[in-house]
């Protein structure tokens, strides 16, 4: 299986506008996802000003700000960026699940590409682990999926 176009010339960001709603919960693990996604922005070719972000209280209230940015029709596309670990109560089923059916539930709702950025791991080890300096960082493939379907939705127009 193939991943996301891998090449800055496949993916020009220059044209588009985009969103970034991150959480605040385990702020440092989704400040360096945010660092990976602003990395990709720039290798991109995407502009500063083009890229609005804005911070939630934790991942279960990324679908509500990703929502409110796909309705505003001031966005290309939206990356969410979270960050939940399993902990010893059901809470992380709740919040992990619910975040991602919201997000989904957003893209379909709206048409605007919403792309799943939010970790959801066992241990904060497997998180750092996924917001590390390089393209593994999951914040740079999720800017990365969201320039890839902006992409295809405006070719598709």
């Amino acid at each position: 299986m193939g991943t996301a176009a891998t090449t800055t010339e496949q993916l020009p960001a220059g044209d588009f506008q985009l969103a970034v709603v991150l959480s605040r919960y385990n702020d440092d693990i989704v400040g360096a996802l945010l660092e990976g996604t602003q990395r990709a922005w720039r290798a991109h070719g995407g502009r500063e000003a083009a890229l609005r972000i804005e911070r939630v209280p934790g991942a279960f209230e990324l679908p509500l700000a990703a929502r409110a940015f796909a309705l505003s029709g001031t966005v290309d596309a939206v990356v969410a960026l979270g960050c939940v670990i399993r902990g010893e109560t059901a809470h992380f089923e709740y919040v992990a699940g619910e975040c991602a059916r919201g997000l989904q539930r957003v893209m379909l709702d709206t048409g605007v590409p919403i792309a799943f950025g939010v970790l959801t791991v066992e241990s904060r080890a497997q998180a750092l682990e996924r917001a590390g300096d390089d393209r593994q960082n999951k914040g740079h493939e999720a800017l990365e999926t969201a320039l890839a379907m902006a992409s295809l939705l405006r070719r598709l127009r």
